[in-house]
């Protein structure tokens, strides 16, 4: 049964240097819409993403600026997903001077190095590059409060999606003890524990991981390991295995399911554990070699 997701504020501090401007677009993906940061204390501040280009966000961004005499100074983005850059063009009507940053940067952007500082009165923020929700996905620690914007590799509710599975675990494994504090996430409520959330997505994605070998061994998640199973089906299609894994969610969530099995599947096949046929089926490798 799916959470309700908490009520959170258009326009809330966070800290003493860190507010957060929600984008105005919630929805089944966006969760209560894009978080966009503004950190700092001074009159120079830093804001982290920039929502999708909804005049509501411009709006709040606006009276934001006015009310804290401040400017953006600098903007990084976390990643090229249309619902965290496309508010730039009314960020550079707000702001003009500002400098627009992002890995594989588009025209006129600087580019974030891994490892690269920012810094304004009240803030430094270090970059550090973590593929896998995209491939040009940086996360963001700032040092003054040992917290991290997790962008969308770590959200604030449910689990995230990624572009290539075995990337995306080493972008978290870098990430899980790299600070003490919070989390600041692309979407959802703030991270109180971020190493202990980090720590919960890799060991969520290695339960998914052994669910696929246990069907694929078994055909049955709830089977004994010394047990076998009668008229044992050998090989599958991702979607049959997510009407095993995943048979107690609403139907209608079996085919998105799919797209995460089969970046499961891809992994396991890297590592030379499962192996597929020209039907789109797969199976053991060990036992499809003892055919």
């Amino acid at each position: 049964m799916a959470t309700q997701l908490v009520s959170l504020a258009e326009v809330e501090r966070l800290s003493a240097s860190v507010v957060r401007i929600l984008g105005g677009n919630p929805g089944k993906f966006t969760l209560q819409g894009t978080n966009t940061y503004l950190i700092g204390r001074g009159r120079q501040r830093i804001l982290i993403d920039s929502g999708q280009g909804e005049p509501s966000w411009a709006a709040r961004l606006k009276s934001l600026l006015a009310e804290e005499n401040a400017t953006v100074h600098q903007a990084l983005l976390t990643h090229w997903h249309p619902d965290h850059v496309k508010g730039v063009p009314d960020l550079l009507k707000i702001c003009p001077d500002v400098v627009i940053y992002k890995n594989d940067p588009d025209m006129g952007q600087e580019s974030i190095e891994d490892g690269q500082v920012f810094s304004v009165e009240g803030a430094t923020l270090k970059a550090y590059h973590t593929p896998g929700h995209t491939v040009d996905h940086m996360m963001f620690v700032l040092e003054e409060e040992d917290s991290v914007f997790t962008g969308d590799n770590v959200l604030g509710h449910g689990t995230t999606v990624f572009e290539d599975l075995q990337t995306y675990l080493s972008s978290l494994q870098r990430m899980q003890h790299r600070v003490s504090g919070r989390g600041y996430p692309g979407h959802g409520a703030v991270i109180e524990n971020a190493t202990a959330k980090i720590t919960e997505y890799i060991k969520h994605r290695q339960q998914r991981e052994d669910e696929v070998i246990r069907v694929l061994r078994y055909n049955h998640l709830d089977i004994a390991d010394d047990e076998s199973s009668p008229e044992r089906k050998l090989s599958w299609t991702p979607l049959e295995l997510v009407k095993v894994i995943y048979k107690d969610v609403p139907e209608s969530l079996h085919l998105p399911a799919s797209h995460g099995v089969q970046l499961v599947l891809t992994k396991l096949e890297d590592e030379g554990r499962v192996s597929q046929d020209g039907t789109g089926k797969w199976s053991l490798e060990s036992e499809r070699s003892a055919l």
